[in-house]
């Protein structure tokens, strides 16, 4: 039975169809492409909604077709071989099949080189199966993993969140080997997805790379705006409230589309129950997520060197900068040489601060931190 919540706008996890907004074109489009034995890569940028997407999907996967299995990883913290492996695992064995001491057995027998352990989550009662894996056997464990997803006969679906991860593995080779593995599974299909846009369209499209047209690549975009405010008026309808037309541009224009910071600020719109929902509200509202992250965005600017801090100021003033290291935009924000410009960019990709579109430019990748930013 699903808990009824106590605000409907959710701003982290899944909670169920109908807490999420539209994206049925797309729902349908990833469901008939697995069913129809491909695997997805699909690409977004930060809190598009990917992740959601993605546990809809496989909501609507294990409604349709009760014997099927599907498992999400997010790998994105993950730095090697051996702790993909191991989260990977994780998210499988001892879920293929109800456990019970004759599935542990099987575990065990088919990975007793890895000395498999049995622990239980608190919470859930879920198993919780880890493997003693050594830096030189993460390659064969890996292969043992999807060996045992193949001889359980299910129909197996494998969410890969943050994919492009594996390109910073020390290991090389993992992206040559996954394709071997996963190219002779009859009974696996797979998402990979992933937001760094360039890197995974590199892999996934580049002739010379492993995983080329191995995988249906798509992008997701934002929903649409007047089916979001639909969607927004339906919940809170609850509070005989609705949102009108250019309030909720407004919303909409400030979130630049991006999932996330709509849901953000429609949750604070509903915590707000005693108001009218206007521009006022919205503003106050947006005001106060940026001061619930004030600290971590001071800890962030911390991190930083002076030139990359300047960069960053400049590029959340200007909202996106197609050209960061042209004269002009360097003039008129008195930074740096151009060459420490380019350091200072190279620095910012890389941790993520700033993101870059094809159409329009380099943009802070946190809309709240960019406002942050202007306001400071």
């Amino acid at each position: 039975m699903m808990v009824r919540l106590n605000n409907p706008f959710v701003v982290y996890g899944y909670k169920g169809p109908e807490y999420f907004c539209d994206r049925v074109a797309e729902s349908n489009k990833l469901c008939a492409t697995l069913r129809n034995e491909r695997n997805v890569t699909l690409v977004s940028p930060r809190r598009m909604g990917k992740t959601g997407l993605i546990h809809h999907v496989f909501h609507l996967m294990e409604s349709e077709e009760k014997d099927c299995k599907c498992f999400y990883i997010d790998i994105f913290a993950t730095k090697s071989t051996e702790q993909f492996v191991q989260t990977l695992g994780a998210a499988v064995l001892g879920k293929l099949d109800s456990f019970s001491q004759s599935t542990f057995r099987k575990i065990q027998e088919f990975f007793s080189a890895w000395r498999p352990t049995v622990t239980f989550d608190q919470l859930t009662g879920l198993p919780n199966v880890t493997l003693d894996i050594k830096p030189s056997e993460g390659n064969e464990s890996l292969k043992r993993i999807f060996d045992y997803m193949k001889l359980s006969g299910k129909r197996c679906y494998v969410a890969i969140d943050e994919f492009q991860q594996i390109q910073y593995y020390p290991q090389e080779g993992l992206e040559a080997l996954l394709r071997s593995y996963i190219q002779f599974l009859p009974n696996v299909y797979f998402i990979f997805s992933g937001s760094r846009q360039h890197m995974m369209q590199e892999m996934f499209l580049s002739a010379n790379r492993p995983f080329f047209q191995s995988a249906m690549v798509m992008s997701l975009g934002s929903i649409e705006m007047e089916e979001y405010r639909i969607f927004a008026n339906r919940m809170l309808g609850a509070q005989r409230r609705s949102i009108g037309q250019e309030v909720f541009r407004r919303v909409y224009e400030f979130a630049g589309g991006i999932t996330w910071y709509v849901q953000a600020i429609l949750h604070g719109i509903y915590d707000h129950a005693d108001r009218t929902v206007d521009e006022t509200l919205v503003d106050d509202v947006v005001r106060e997520l940026v001061e619930e992250q004030s600290a971590t965005f001071q800890n962030y600017c911390a991190w930083l060197t002076d030139n990359q801090l300047a960069l960053l100021k400049a590029i959340a003033r200007e909202r996106s900068v197609v050209s960061p290291l042209a004269q002009q935009f360097i003039h008129a924000h008195r930074l740096p040489a151009t060459s420490s410009i380019k350091t200072a960019l190279r620095a910012l990709e890389d941790k993520m601060l700033i993101s870059r579109s094809a159409t329009d430019g380099y943009s802070v990748s946190d809309k709240l931190f960019a406002l942050w930013l202007v306001q400071g």
